[in-house]
């Protein structure tokens, strides 16, 4: 086996391009791997990540990133689980696989490249496994009946490599390149500095069955007995309700799993209607990972109403900060003509990215993140409650930069005058950034400006708008 490369340099513009090899001799030729890479990759990592697609995810400013994705992860049988191991080492030795959603994956964008970008980003990584069971929505294949869904799991007596496997990635990140193989393999790949792993995810929206918590146990009790520093995330079920739901949270709570993962798709209406979904929740028990959310209409769009029901939910979840450490909004990307899911965050195709406005939203809640929650009382004159909760405030401080950002969402077909008291650096600077248009509007893009703080003390909310005032420290 011989690796030949070559510089292609393309003569013309095609929207939908592809490499086609056609030998120019009679004769036998065997090709083992094929892989097309643009020669500027994000950061120049090689094998890495396209660079435009790589920028938008980190114009978002995460805190961490979820991989490989749900059902990815636990797969279409346990046959088709997502080994982590298949995904390192050089690119010809990667074991391809094809996945739930019906696409071909080249494992070429593996572990390590994914631990990098983290890296590269400030991102914590989060990687998510399998708790031992495939998804419950695989097929079933004659003659393994174990194979399929949640009519079971990896046999028991192939639970300790399994549960090994998971250790070793936990090396693979940490560990000594001196003193574990898995360890030394990062090294090789260019990384001989650990990662700094601190979280992993155990198990993806499963059912809480007896199969399932006899092999999440035996997995979660040999991470904390030889990882203690790791965080846990257990799963509670693919709904936000039922059986499973109050199952996996009785499950997680007895085993005091450190925090859970919770889904929920809905929609703009019921995102409004329950903004005090984390208020009555019990803080001495696990911390919530909302790990897929999104506000979902009819046909699926992307648009101001979704964006702002999102938005005007996380006021809520900002204010309950002490209980959900961290959300993401999924699904994160979709190539165009290629899409089994919508709506995504992000469309792509060969040659431009296209963020949707939801991304915006994620976007300013992102860049406007803060890390302290500053209690703040709200009046509002109207006493109706369908026009009270469809007003949304989060008052939150940078610690690193000292700047209070206030948010506000207004979810009404009408201007909202507000009055905003107690803001004491009334000499100071702010930057306004309003993200506003029809509830159909699915091309809104956020305005950005600068503005005194002493002009804020009547702002005035346009009609179905987020707005993120940035007051800055004084200097």
């Amino acid at each position: 086996w011989k690796k030949q490369t070559a510089v292609l340099t393309a003569q013309a513009d095609v929207d939908a391009a592809v490499l086609s090899l056609e030998p120019e001799l009679t004769g036998e030729l065997h090709l083992d791997m094929i892989s097309l890479f643009p020669q500027k990759t994000f950061k120049g990592r090689k094998n890495g990540l396209r660079a435009d697609l790589a920028q938008t995810l980190a114009d978002l400013h995460p805190r961490f990133m979820r991989f490989p994705g749900g059902c990815v992860a636990h797969g279409n049988g346990i046959d088709n689980i997502y080994r982590w191991k298949n995904s390192v080492g050089p690119l010809e030795a990667r074991k391809p696989m094809r996945n739930l959603w019906g696409y071909h994956q080249t494992l070429g964008l593996g572990y390590f490249e994914y631990f990098q970008f983290c890296e590269d980003i400030g991102a914590e990584p989060l990687p998510v496994l399998a708790a031992g069971v495939p998804c419950q929505n695989s097929a079933c294949i004659p003659g393994k009946p174990l194979s399929g869904g949640q009519q079971g799991g990896i046999p028991m007596e192939e639970m300790g490599a399994y549960v090994q496997d998971i250790l070793d990635l936990i090396e693979y990140a940490n560990g000594d390149p001196k003193t574990n193989k898995w360890a030394k393999m990062r090294a090789e790949a260019g990384h001989p500095k650990p990662f700094n792993l601190k979280y992993i995810g155990i198990g993806n929206e499963d059912l809480i069955t007896p199969i399932f918590e006899e092999r999440f146990e035996m997995i979660f009790k040999a991470i904390k007995e030889k990882y203690p520093e790791i965080t846990v995330i257990g799963t509670v079920g693919p709904f936000y309700e039922g059986s499973d739901y109050e199952a996996g949270w009785k499950f997680a709570s007895r085993l005091q799993v450190p925090m859970v993962d919770e889904h929920y798709y809905n929609t703009p209406g019921w995102f409004i209607n329950n903004q005090d979904f984390y208020d009555c929740y019990d803080r001495s028990k696990p911390k919530v990972y909302l790990g897929e959310y999104a506000a979902h209409l009819p046909g699926r769009p992307n648009n101001i109403e979704t964006a702002l029901a999102e938005a005007l939910y996380l006021t809520s979840v900002e204010r309950n900060g002490d209980v959900v450490s961290m959300t993401s909004y999924a699904p994160l990307l979709a190539k165009e003509g290629h899409t089994q899911w919508n709506p995504d965050l992000i469309y792509f195709n060969n040659k431009e990215v296209k963020p949707t406005v939801g991304y915006y939203t994620q976007q300013l809640y992102g860049q406007n993140a803060g890390d302290t929650y500053l209690p703040a009382d709200r009046k509002i004159d109207n006493s109706r409650q369908d026009v009270q909760r469809r007003i949304g405030t989060s008052v939150v401080r940078d610690s690193k930069t000292g700047d209070v950002i206030v948010k506000l969402v207004n979810l009404l077909p009408v201007p909202v005058k507000t009055q905003l008291n107690g803001l004491t650096l009334q000499d100071g600077q702010a930057t306004l950034h309003v993200l506003s248009g029809v509830p159909t509007d699915q091309q809104a893009r956020p305005v950005k400006k600068e503005i005194a703080v002493a002009d804020l003390s009547q702002y005035e909310m346009p009609a179905y708008s987020l707005s993120v005032i940035r007051i800055h420290a004084a200097k």
